[in-house]
């Protein structure tokens, strides 16, 4: 299980508070700090570790480049409180602008990246353009004689996801919020109609809000009461290297594999073609919802029926409050890597770039991506549901944007105007007709 740097828990469990927050990752934890800086009084109540699943799994990359347009307002809006974030929380999370590049093998992929630059980054004023040669080689030493160009984007940059999300939380408490692990939420009750409080394993926690931050096991919760929420899991498969000086600081993608120069001197590789899609039984209720990424991208989805399949379908659909529920079975999503995926990337990795020949793998993990049919998350109140917020169904770019949709989300629950238009991120879109989709294949 991956190393991820740990929150002392708060002891004494509050009866009434603002907001609960269910969830302890990015977007839950990013929230919390914005909503702790408004003055609100707030608890985070985590199953698990704070961070412990896709949040200090992922690739550790903030970038611009590449966005869904939906989202990119979001991601600039990020970028800005990434660079304060330090500051801010009087704490360290490995952020650096350093640039994110990615490699283009031939006149169809240079086409689409600059369709991409001339369509969504121009307009945005992101700094993206496309390198080529000597311009080129001056990003990525030794580029130029594998790859016709690149789009790079400068100001784009990346952070340790273990050691950032548990400092914001950290961060939390010191502002005067309070953070439960171990401690999982069972559901919500209501009065007149509204979300009155929160029922966890350690007891009731009264409040005028709660937000439901909970990755991959969002859909499970809402399902309790009623509530469908179209998410299904992507499966990443990550390795960390061993410490290596070649030169490369800029985070870049290629060919088969994606590369992060990290803070203690190695390199996280992961691929950047294949993707697992774990098969369980909801896969089939929401087969039609997400059929619109599988036409865009059907070759390099692999899905897979394996053992997490019957190790959800033994997981209770409904429970009392006072019963043992699913998140106290589990505690923490560990899911193994897909070693044939890790090993290609890193074969390929070494056979174009010799810079990367010695390099040595030093961990492997792999982690749960929750992921939505237009692979847009959720920022929103929950109309069905008075009191009830969703921040989830991020589809591998929550560590990026989660400053800003922390603060987005903050936004909504006291009813400030928001930082960025909040329409792509409602909740409703999957009901009204609006039959979401990806709009990039990036």
């Amino acid at each position: 299980m991956i190393n991820v740097a740990r929150v002392t828990p708060d002891e004494t469990l509050p009866t009434s508070v603002d907001v609960v927050v269910i969830g302890g990752g990015i977007a839950g934890i990013t929230a919390a700090l914005e909503l702790v800086d408004r003055g609100l009084k707030v608890v985070v109540v985590e199953k698990g570790e704070v961070a412990a699943e896709q949040s200090s799994r992922n690739w550790g990359w903030c970038r611009q480049m590449g966005r869904d347009p939906r989202e990119i307002p979001l991601i600039l809006e990020s970028l800005k409180l990434w660079r304060n974030m330090d500051s801010r929380i009087n704490g360290e999370t490995g952020f650096k602008t350093a640039g994110i590049a990615y490699l283009c093998k031939d006149d169809s992929e240079t086409a689409r990246n600059t369709s991409w630059l001339e369509n969504y980054a121009k307009p945005a004023g992101i700094d993206s353009a496309i390198v080529s040669g000597k311009a080129l080689d001056d990003v990525l030493p030794g580029s130029s004689p594998h790859f016709k160009a690149a789009l790079y984007t400068p100001s784009d940059g990346r952070a340790e996801p273990f050691i950032a999300v548990p400092a914001i939380a950290r961060a939390v408490q010191a502002k005067g919020g309070k953070i439960f692990t171990n401690c999982a939420a069972r559901g919500i009750e209501t009065e007149a109609g509204r979300v009155s409080a929160v029922v966890t394993e350690r007891g009731t926690i009264k409040c005028k809000a709660a937000l439901l931050a909970g990755g991959y096991w969002s859909r499970h919760f809402l399902a309790n009461i009623g509530i469908s929420f179209p998410q299904l899991g992507v499966l990443g498969s990550v390795q960390r290297t061993t410490p290596l000086e070649n030169g490369f600081q800029t985070s870049f993608s290629g060919s088969k594999f994606c590369v992060r120069k990290r803070a203690d001197g190695g390199f996280t590789v992961t691929h950047n073609i294949y993707t697992v899609a774990q098969i369980v039984p909801d896969s089939f209720k929401y087969f039609t919802d997400f059929l619109s990424v599988l036409k865009m991208d059907w070759r390099n989805i692999k899905p897979r029926l394996g053992s997490h399949f019957f190790a959800e379908a033994g997981l209770k659909r409904k429970w009392a409050l006072d019963e043992i529920s699913p998140f106290e079975k589990i505690r923490i999503l560990d899911p193994k890597p897909h070693d044939w995926i890790l090993d290609e990337a890193l074969a390929d990795l070494k056979a174009i770039f010799p810079a990367f020949a010695r390099v040595q793998v030093a961990e492997r993990w792999g982690g749960m991506i929750d992921a939505t049919p237009d692979a847009v998350p959720v920022i929103s109140a929950i109309a069905k549901q008075p009191g009830l917020y969703l921040s989830s169904g991020y589809s591998g770019h929550g560590f990026g944007i989660g400053p800003g949709a922390g603060k987005l989300m903050a936004q909504i629950i006291v009813g400030e105007q928001t930082c960025v238009e909040a329409s792509p991120f409602r909740f409703e879109r999957f009901s009204d007709g609006s039959k979401p989709k990806p709009m990039t294949g990036f």
